[in-house]
């Protein structure tokens, strides 16, 4: 799951999914102002949160269920 952070709806959305317990999300295209390195932190390790990287390594690495 790719989560653009361009609207501000959108960390209404990622708490939304996390409270959830949806894993796997990328961040992108920067992470948030909000997201500290400690709560980043939090995040990878419970969630699996990474940041958008290149358009085709993401695609691939979504297509095989990383």
């Amino acid at each position: 799951l790719c989560l653009s952070h361009l609207e501000q709806k959108a960390a209404a959305v990622l708490l939304t999914l996390l409270q959830m317990g949806v894993k796997n999300i990328r961040l992108g295209p920067s992470l948030p102002a909000y997201i500290t390195p400690n709560v980043l932190d939090v995040l990878v390790q419970n969630y699996n949160i990474m940041p958008t990287g290149d358009v085709q390594g993401d695609i691939q690495m979504m297509m095989e269920g990383m």
